[in-house]
Order: structure tokens, then C-alpha cells, then sequence
């Protein structure tokens, strides 16, 4: 050891009180892989849902559709990819199979597929079409694959899980290079079982063989192809449809079983999804999936309830920018394209977007660090490059940089981005705005990861800002930018004719549940109501004869366990005696809580009775209110 030191300096190499140069950084914790480099660049797609549910207003088709109603007579897979394009999106999902069990392309596997449809006379293969409309539109391309078959006769045997595999095989194999394969937690329930109409149980953890025989079915012939599930392995279920992630949101989890048994699909702890974890075991950032509708499907009822390109602004803050990625439903109407209200919101949106990131206001300002690494410039962090980066020297877990912008600028938008090669360092970020001679707090944040955006309440005006950093270990900043968030002003074209209104009821039994009547019918989600006795059913009686065209159910929205899974509805004449009508389930309400309106037409009602037959997870329910209509005769 002497003998090199002494050798370096006499070279000259190595002076005598000169610093030892600093060497590269090594990362910290978890890393992502290369396919999860390119998701987080990708950051938003869409998933498309269109199987016979759509023909049926359901939100989960039971599988006991007819081929037969599987006809669009306008599909048009170009005008569905276009759109998302428009809107700025990188990818594309077809839902290949839902769980109702229809494929939408010409499986092998089982007959229940778009071969036994009259669509192009049974010759047809959607997925490959939107495969097509996608590499036309310049998207990456991708497929879900439900595990549940709500149709099949096999489900929940051996064979089932064989045909599920190769029904994985086909796609993995046939469609070209995918982005991801998505696949979710719902298995196993009621369905129609080919006819059997029974209810199905299976042993989450070991049924599919996730881990041994199912996805390397997807490693093997589509390497590059991000797998999505509740807990990865690429990328983890935010744990909520409102497509949000938390406020700390890390891209590093732990995955947590239930009951002693592994991680999988369906069988996983739930508490941490939102937040991930700080030093996680593993990079499994979260892919935050909303509808752009209520529901995924698509009902007529809520055309007027698409997204605005301001509410899909909020989602992509607090998705994307907050190190996730955006992932939107897009439901094709049953002609088979985008109904034009969702087309309008996606062009509008992906303008906004745009005109927001056009002009970084940072970009020519003065930076001064407090600290700097030996080649990792602070100039970097105003450079867009992702992956080049200013860092500190080793044992510097805290560092200030400050920002004097040219001149005085208005912003509503901060982005802060790490280089997540080397892990996600940094624990929290607080930003200060000068004020004559004072620092002011202006805004602060957690988990920054791949990407971190902070819309401020209002806009600022100023010249100098100072960004403060700590981490536990040396400091990494990719990028930095002030953006001022685009107007966005908007309103549909195209509006939807109703022929109905609220039915006039009251609530007979009000007393005997337990509730206030005027709680459940004032058609308003803020009041709610409570209940043990939900078994007796809600009996409404309607003061004249009433042809009732549809009933809407609204559950309290922060209370998903105590929702209504399933009902039955009963009319009658006298109140007293009652004949069943109609029985069925209010599909995905727990992890979408959102209105859902039942289609009952029935004439010349005078009591109706509807009974909650089970319940999400609970032995009491909570809902905000029952609203029936009637025809408008006007």
C-alpha cells in the first residue's frame, strides 16, 4: 500500500494535502430493472373494457352471456387508439378476457370467445385489431388476462388452471412484443360455471402457481413485459380505482400474505399498497388505475359523468407525480368506439398537458448548491435528462439548492425527480420562496422517487426559491422545474337525453330499520344511513301505480366494507305480500364505490322491497341513498 501511494506521488497523481476524488455512488436499496425503467418513462396508458358486458350494463358480466349479443356494428379500434394518443398516453390494454369469461380473440382454449359471435362472422380477433391500432398510433401494446372465468365449466379444477396457461401462451405468443400482461386479484365467487349457476371457491395461493408455472409463461416469451398484480412482481395495485396514490407513496415494498400463505393475486395485505415502504424489500412502484367514467364499462347513464381534462390533471398529479404511473379505463360504447364525450375530454386533456410542460421556467436559472460531488454537476438537475444528476459527497444526508431565475416568474407546479438507478434516496424535500430579505415555506414533500410534482394552491411570483433536501444517505437530483398548470376550458357537445326522473316513495319501515327516511331518499351521497336489520329489506311504497324504469343504489364511499355486494327486489300490492323480481350484484363495488343503477322496468308498481342478500365484509350496512325512476311522461 506505501509503495502505490508513493508511486501516485511521484506520478503526480496524488499531491500531498490533496482530496482523495470522490467515487461513483452505489445504490441505495432496491433498484428497478430495466422493464421498469421504461414504465416509469411511459408513466401513463389505458385499458380498454369491451366484452358482451357492455351489451348487458354490467360492470362484471356473470358469465352467462350469449355469444350472440357480442355484435358491434361501428368498432373501430383506430379511433379508440387515436383518441388515447390525443391524450398523451404511451400504451394500450385490451381487456383479451374479462370475468365473464369471453375471449376476444380466437382462443383454442374454450368456445366462448369472439369465434361463437356474429361479429365478422366469428372470423374476427380484437386484440389483434387494437394490437394494430396501437403500433399505428405510435402506443406500446399490452394484455389483461382475468384468472377468474365466471363461464367456464372447469373453473376451480386442475384443468382450468392448464387452460388458463395457455390461454396466457396465446397472447404471450401471438401479439407481438407487450408492455405488460395485467392480470388482478378477483377470483372466485358466483358464476354461471356452464350452466351449473353455483358459487366457486379456490385456495388463492396455490391454484394458478403464480410464481412456478404462470408467469414464467410471461418472463420466458415476453421478457420485456411489465407484470401487474395487487403486489407486482413489476408493479403493485395502488389500492383504490380513484387512481391515486398517497401522499408518501415509495416505489419499494415488502409483500405481505395472508395468514402465513406467499403474496398473490387476491391474497395479499392491502394496508401498505397506498404508501409502499420506506426501504422495501423490492422496487414495486404503484400503478394507480381509474376509470374515466363512474364505472369501467360502458352505461349510457353516465355520459354526461366523463372526466374532465381538469379532473384527469388532478389523477396524473397525484399518479405520475408521485413516482406511479397512470392508468386509465376507457369504455367503448356497444357500436364499438368512444362515445364523442370521451373522445373530447382525452384531446383536451392531452392539450393541457402540453401547454403545461411546455416551458420550464427553471431552465435558465442560476443554481448554487451547498455541497456538490466530484463530476455530478448541479448544472444536471436543468438539463431533462432523467438520469444525469447533481449529488453530494458521501456522509452529506442534507443540502440545500437555491434557484435565481433570470427574472421574476408566475408558477403553480414543481417537479423534482431522483435518478432511480441509484435507488430511491431521498426522504423529503422543503421548498422555500424568497420574500425581500426572508426564506418563506412555499411547499413540502415525501418519497420523490422517478418523478414528484407539488401543485401549489395558488401561484407564485418570484425570483429566487431554495430547495432543501435530506436523505439517509448522499443526496441525487435528476431534474427540477417550475411549469404554470394550463387552462383547461371545457364542456361537453354532446349531451344525453334522459326520459326519466326520480319516482316520488316512501320508506314504510323506516322505524322498524332503524333510519331516517329522509337520509335515504334526499338523493344526496353526504347523508347516510345504518343498519343491522338490513335483512328486512327497504320497503317503498310509490303513491300512485308507477312504471319504475331503474333503481340507483349510492354506497357511502369511505366505507367499502359495509356496502351491498348483492340483492334481491320484491313488488307487491298490499305491502305485506311480496313476489321476487329481481335478484343480482352490484359488481367491483368494494374496490370502486361508486353509484350503481340497476335497470328493473316495471309497470304499474305500488310497493317495492329490496333486500341487501350480502354484504362486502361486514354484518352492518352503510349506504347513502335509494332513488328509483319513473318514465317522464312530459
Amino acid at each position: 500500500m506505501f509503495l502505490s501511494a508513493l508511486n501516485l506521488l511521484f506520478a503526480g497523481l496524488l499531491l500531498p494535502g490533496s482530496a482523495i476524488p470522490d467515487q461513483p455512488l452505489k445504490p441505495f436499496g432496491a433498484v428497478p430493472s430495466e422493464r421498469q425503467l421504461k414504465w416509469h418513462e411511459m408513466e401513463m396508458y389505458c385499458l380498454i373494457h369491451f366484452t358482451p358486458t357492455t351489451y348487458q350494463n354490467k360492470e362484471w358480466g356473470y358469465g352467462d352471456a350469449d355469444p350472440k349479443i357480442f355484435n358491434p356494428s361501428k368498432f373501430d379500434a383506430q379511433q379508440i387508439a387515436n383518441a388515447a394518443a390525443a391524450g398523451g398516453f404511451k400504451g394500450l390494454i385490451s381487456v383479451a378476457k374479462h370475468h365473464d369469461g369471453f375471449c376476444l380473440w380466437p382462443t383454442k382454449t374454450t368456445n366462448y370467445s369472439v369465434a361463437s359471435s356474429p361479429w365478422k362472422q366469428g372470423k374476427g380477433d380484437m386484440v389483434a385489431d387494437f394490437m394494430k391500432a396501437s403500433h399505428k398510433a405510435q402506443l406500446a401494446f399490452g394484455v389483461y388476462l382475468s384468472a377468474w372465468d365466471r363461464n367456464d365449466t372447469r373453473y376451480g379444477t386442475a384443468a382450468y388452471a392448464d387452460a388458463y396457461r395457455a390461454q396466457l401462451t396465446e397472447l404471450m405468443t401471438n401479439y407481438g412484443p407487450l408492455f405488460t400482461s395485467w392480470h388482478d386479484g378477483a377470483n372466485g365467487g358466483d358464476g354461471y360455471y356452464g350452466g351449473l349457476n353455483e358459487k366457486r371457491v379456490i385456495d388463492r395461493s396455490t391454484y394458478y402457481a403464480w410464481h412456478e408455472k404462470t408467469w414464467p409463461i410471461v418472463r420466458s416469451l415476453q421478457p420485456n413485459a411489465m407484470i401487474f398484480s395487487d403486489v407486482g412482481p413489476d408493479m403493485r395495485w395502488v389500492g383504490n380505482e380513484r387512481g391515486m396514490a398517497g401522499e408518501t407513496s415509495w416505489s419499494t415494498l415488502t409483500p405481505k400474505g395472508i395468514d402465513g400463505k406467499p403474496p398473490v393475486p387476491g391474497l395479499v395485505q392491502e394496508k401498505n399498497l397506498t404508501s409502499g415502504d420506506r426501504l422495501g424489500e423490492q422496487w414495486i412502484p404503484a400503478e394507480c388505475d381509474v376509470p374515466q367514467r363512474p364505472g369501467w364499462f360502458y352505461h349510457a347513464d353516465q355520459d354526461l359523468k366523463v372526466k374532465t381534462p381538469n379532473q384527469l390533471f388532478a389523477i396524473y398529479v397525484e399518479s405520475v407525480g408521485r413516482g406511479g404511473a397512470m392508468n386509465l379505463g376507457l369504455a367503448p360504447t356497444p357500436e364499438g368506439i368512444l362515445h364523442a364525450n370521451d373522445v373530447q375530454s382525452l384531446v383536451a386533456f392531452g392539450d393541457k398537458l402540453k401547454k403545461t410542460f411546455s416551458r420550464n421556467y427553471a431552465k435558465n436559472a442560476q443554481l448554487k448548491a451547498s455541497n456538490t460531488r466530484d463530476g455530478q454537476p448541479v448544472e444536471a438537475v436543468l438539463d431533462a435528462d432523467r438520469y444525469s444528476y447533481w449529488a453530494t459527497k458521501d456522509g452529506v444526508h442534507q443540502a440545500s439548492l437555491e434557484l435565481t431565475l433570470p427574472e421574476q416568474q408566475s408558477f403553480d407546479l414543481i417537479q423534482i425527480r431522483e435518478n432511480i438507478k441509484l435507488g430511491q434516496r431521498l426522504d423529503s424535500v422543503l421548498v422555500e420562496v424568497a420574500e425581500g430579505t426572508q426564506w418563506k415555506p412555499l411547499a413540502k414533500a415525501t418519497s420523490i422517487g422517478a418523478n414528484r410534482l407539488i401543485h401549489l394552491s395558488k401561484e407564485v411570483k418570484t425570483a429566487k426559491l431554495r430547495f432543501h433536501f435530506f436523505a439517509p444517505v448522499a443526496i441525487t437530483v435528476s431534474d427540477i422545474g417550475l411549469f404554470k398548470v394550463a387552462e383547461a376550458p371545457f364542456s361537453f357537445t354532446t349531451k344525453t337525453q334522459e326520459n326519466y326522473k326520480n319516482a316520488k316513495v316512501t320508506l314504510t319501515n323506516a322505524a322498524q330499520l332503524g333510519i331516517k327516511a329522509e337520509a335515504l331518499l334526499d338523493n344526496n351521497s353526504a347523508t347516510t344511513v345504518q343498519t343491522k336489520k338490513y335483512a328486512q329489506g327497504f320497503i317503498f311504497a310509490f303513491p300512485k301505480e308507477t312504471n319504475v324504469r331503474g333503481l340507483r343504489y349510492t354506497p357511502t364511499g369511505n366505507m367499502p366494507q359495509q356496502a351491498i355486494a348483492k340483492y334481491t327486489i320484491y313488488r307487491s300490492e298490499d305491502g305485506k305480500k311480496f313476489t321476487e323480481v329481481q335478484q343480482g350484484e352490484f359488481a367491483n363495488i368494494k374496490a370502486n364505490p361508486i353509484p350503481q343503477e340497476l335497470p328493473l322496468n316495471l309497470q304499474k308498481v305500488k310497493f317495492l322491497k329490496f333486500v341487501p342478500t350480502a354484504l362486502v365484509q361486514s354484518n352492518e350496512v352503510n349506504l347513502a341513498d335509494i332513488i328509483f325512476y319513473e318514465e317522464d311522461t312530459k
